[in-house]
């Protein structure tokens, strides 16, 4: 209790306050411009994340994960473009509305849906994830080995892209994290003889070229040609929005649920809340309503939101967005998952305090600023995208000060961009690269408490039910392709 209540208090410091509303209202601006995305740019803001306290680097970094998703809606509603894949499913009855002249209705309901959204799963996050970490704390060095690798080869295998390509970019990034000197002797380990390797390749190079660089070349080979629709007026009133809070309720419940499922996104959050009212026939009819938009918005606002429940509880990344968070919090010294409880117990709370800020903040800021969203995705990617490059090397610099990390910055890059042209997903390489080092520990000593039977490690309860979990998966995806032939 005086842990919570200590670190509810620090939410409301003047400089977490700052950084809450600052990375709210960057991420309003990342979710407006299509192309570049949150993961993109939490990897490009973790040089300058170096300089703060753990508490503001991850208030901060976090504010602009769940505040793309409220910019996403902004341009899904007026242009029929959404920022985030999540806000396809809101420019289907958005777009219409903003057709239909109701572009102001639209976005106020999609900024009310949201902060609803992110209150209900604050709550979800407050309330889930203690005795989930206190679970996992109790158990041992070889459930949590299979509970790391069995989190990230379900999410893979239920993410919906190919398993296969999922299944080897999660090895490759796996093998990227074992570079460096190794734990258990202490000897250079896949080095190829460079001493920059010596220490193992650097988080953030590595994430700011596979997301950010990759991110930026892409849109620039794409380019964009949008006319916005500009709304005459930012609030509506009340009576025009009547009906909008039934649906975010029920698409903030669903987008709760589904943020703690690892693998699922946030485009299926609003995807199953849509499908949930074209049963209830509340959309799908020839005059949009405003059902199409409060719900999709709040499943994916709250999806993104309870995902931090993985990230906390577990130390898993149920995303992109948390992979990225979790290596953040290793650069910061903070352990990712139960162990966070034992060692920065205050630090949780802080950022459930600093949770329900950020979304308030995202409602107060963004519904008198929608006419500037509106006026932000004319800016062209031939002037956008180099600026980003050029920040961002020097960001990567700046924070490590090597040379060799700025080459690495521009060969991922590349990779990430090959990668992506050719549909294997940067996801899991990342995933793999994250619990590399956690894992490789975590197995070392169950090998040296089971005193090399490996037998005995093969019977205990987590490795059996990775198992099962991946076998029971691996079913669900040759029945699921046998119903796509």
């Amino acid at each position: 209790m005086e842990a919570m209540l200590a670190g509810v208090a620090a939410s409301f410091a003047p400089v977490n306050l700052f950084y809450a509303a600052l990375g709210a209202l960057i991420g309003t601006i990342v979710g407006v411009l299509p192309g570049l995305g949150p993961v993109a740019t939490i990897a490009l803001l973790l040089p300058v994340s170096f300089q703060m306290s753990p508490a503001g680097a991850m208030i901060l970094l976090a504010g602009v994960y769940y505040g793309a998703q409220y910019g996403s809606s902004t341009t899904a509603i007026l242009i029929n473009v959404p920022g985030e894949a999540s806000g396809a499913i809101t420019a289907l009855e958005g777009h219409r509305l903003s057709r239909a002249g109701k572009a102001p209705e639209a976005l106020a309901v999609a900024a009310l849906a949201s902060l609803v959204a992110g209150l209900l799963s604050a709550l979800v996050l407050a309330i889930a994830t203690p005795p989930l970490a206190a679970l996992a704390l109790g158990i041992g060095p070889a459930d949590t080995a299979a509970l790391l690798m069995g989190g990230a080869v379900l999410a893979v295998l239920v993410g919906g892209a190919s398993a296969a390509k999922g299944l080897l970019m999660l090895g490759v990034g796996g093998l990227l994290g074992l570079i460096g000197t190794a734990g258990g002797d202490g000897q250079p380990r896949f080095t190829m003889g460079l001493a920059d390797l010596r220490d193992g390749i650097d988080f953030t190079p590595l994430v700011v070229g596979l997301f950010g660089f990759s991110e930026i070349l892409a849109l620039m080979a794409r380019g964009r040609d949008v006319q916005p629709v500009h709304p005459t007026r930012w609030w509506p009133g009340w009576s025009a929005i009547r009906g909008w809070f039934a649906p975010s309720i029920r698409g903030a419940g669903i987008g709760s649920l589904v943020g703690l499922l690892p693998g699922a996104t946030t485009l299926f959050a609003a995807f199953c809340a849509y499908a949930l009212e074209l049963r209830l026939k509340n959309v799908g009819r020839e005059i949009p309503t405003l059902h199409g938009v409060a719900a999709p918005e709040a499943a994916n606002n709250a999806a993104a939101q309870s995902s931090f429940v993985m990230l906390f509880g577990l130390g898993l990344p149920a995303n992109a967005a948390t992979a990225v968070l979790i290596g953040a919090m290793m650069i910061h010294g903070l352990p990712p998952g139960p162990a966070l409880f034992t060692t920065h117990p205050s630090l949780f709370w802080t950022f459930i305090g600093s949770l329900i800020v950020a979304n308030i903040v995202l409602v107060a800021l963004n519904l008198p600023l929608i006419g500037l969203w509106a006026r932000l995705v004319t800016i062209p990617p031939a002037v956008l995208a180099p600026a980003i490059l050029v920040v961002s090397g020097l960001g990567v610099l700046a924070s490590t000060g090597k040379p060799f990390d700025v080459l690495s910055l521009g060969v991922f890059g590349l990779f990430g961009y090959a990668a992506r042209r050719a549909g294997f997903p940067l996801l899991p390489l990342l995933m793999g690269y994250v619990i590399a080092a956690p894992f490789e520990d975590h197995l070392r000593r169950a090998i040296t408490h089971a005193r090399g039977d490996w037998l005995a490690l093969a019977a205990q309860p987590g490795v059996i039910g990775l198992v099962v979990a991946i076998g029971t998966a691996m079913i669900f995806i040759g029945w699921r392709l046998k119903r796509g032939r």
